[in-house]
């Protein structure tokens, strides 16, 4: 099974591709993830990444891809993969689709996540996480208790900038001017179907399972 999940952030990609690879056993494929392998394993594209990022600067399409390639390329892809957060732009979804014709994969769906934008707002604006285990918690949702202390692993939970209420309207803004036309791109190639993320997370990993035809 090849899947990317897409959607703006605080639909709960995350959420769900961690439990559908468990579920399923292929990897959850997240870019953040992918930069730190690439450098920790001191790859060529990796080494090249992290003297860009050392330097202040976004990591560029073509090497993103190059990183994309290795990891896809690799034997933990072999059965499979959730791609969680890219693409995030038409060229990126354009040079992903050559890399996957080139590799001879093709992808299974696209998940949309759909949730009311006053809803991601809450969700970002309410959402802690634990910087030494990385934990997320949603206050009200999955709440640690109020002395915001990671349950699992004692670390003092913290609100991301970029969870900051000012920041996540902006980081909307953004994915409807940058991101929201992928979608457009898959939905014209006939594998994109839109599902929605407002329940709950159970509900809304069955919706995921009877899409991909899996109980």
């Amino acid at each position: 099974m090849r899947v990317i999940f897409f959607g703006p952030p605080g639909v709960g990609k995350g959420t769900q591709a961690k439990l559908l690879s468990s579920r399923m056993q292929i990897p959850q494929i997240a870019t953040g993830d992918m930069l730190r392998d690439a450098v920790s394993a001191g790859t060529p594209v990796g080494l090249q990444a992290e003297e860009i990022m050392h330097s202040g600067k976004l990591v560029p399409d073509d090497v993103m891809i190059g990183i994309i390639r290795e990891v896809l390329g690799s034997p933990r892809c072999a059965r499979g993969f959730i791609l969680d957060g890219f693409p995030r732009t038409l060229p990126q979804a354009e040079a992903l689709t050559a890399l996957l014709e080139e590799l001879g994969i093709s992808l299974d769906r696209v998940i949309n996540f759909i949730v009311d934008e006053q809803e991601i707002i809450r969700r970002l604006t309410r959402r802690v996480s634990c910087p030494v285990c990385g934990s997320i918690f949603n206050l009200g949702v999955k709440d640690p208790g109020g002395n915001r202390v990671c349950p699992n692993c004692n670390g003092e939970l913290v609100q991301r900038d970029d969870d900051r209420p000012e920041t996540v309207i902006k980081r909307l803004s953004v994915y409807h001017q940058s991101t929201e036309p992928v979608r457009t791109y898959y939905l014209q190639r006939g594998i994109l179907v839109d599902i929605q993320g407002s329940g709950s997370v159970k509900s809304v990993h069955e919706q995921i399972l009877a899409l991909l035809n899996h109980s």
